[in-house]
């Protein structure tokens, strides 16, 4: 055994324990929510529930790639890539239900992927975020990016039930 190995293991370990701590999350958070909750929105601006929840489901999408995995939905999420105006049109919204079927799916995907990735995979050099193509990132690093945000926008789940008028989810 290398001395290396123990370090990706761990490290893939923390990825796929953050992964499913953010799928807990999401699913506590959007539990008992019907399609008309998760359109609720925030005041006076922002995003509603139904478009975090697509906006997860576009990046894991993009991102399962990067674990040897196939996306889920592919281009029917286009509409939740970042920078997108918020849903003001409820025509324009994927049913939450559908959303959330593909994020356990993407989880499961992802979590499976992580299973696989070697030292020298981990150590990839990658495009960051916003880079323009640059090498600035490693798989590894970018990993760890992609968890941040992952987790960051379930939090907001919590928030955004609540501005449904549900009562918190998570104690």
């Amino acid at each position: 055994m290398s001395t290396a190995e123990p370090a990706v293991i761990s490290d893939i370990q923390i990825y796929q324990h953050q992964a499913g701590m953010t799928q807990g999350v999401v699913r506590a958070n959007t539990a008992g929510l019907t399609q008309e909750d998760s359109l609720v929105q925030p005041q006076p601006d922002g995003n509603c529930l139904n478009f975090i929840v697509g906006h997860l489901v576009n990046v894991y999408d993009k991102v399962l790639p990067l674990v040897g995995q196939e996306p889920v939905l592919g281009d029917a999420v286009k509409r939740y890539e970042r920078g997108a105006p918020a849903i003001r049109d409820a025509a324009e919204a994927l049913r939450l239900d559908d959303l959330l079927a593909a994020f356990d799916t993407q989880t499961e995907r992802f979590l499976a992927g992580l299973a696989t990735l070697t030292p020298e995979a981990l150590e990839r050099p990658m495009p960051g975020p916003d880079s323009g193509g640059e090498l600035t990132e490693t798989v590894r690093s970018l990993l760890g990016t992609i968890l941040f945000h992952q987790a960051y926008h379930a939090g907001q789940t919590g928030v955004l039930r609540r501005i449904a008028g549900k009562p918190g989810a998570i104690p």
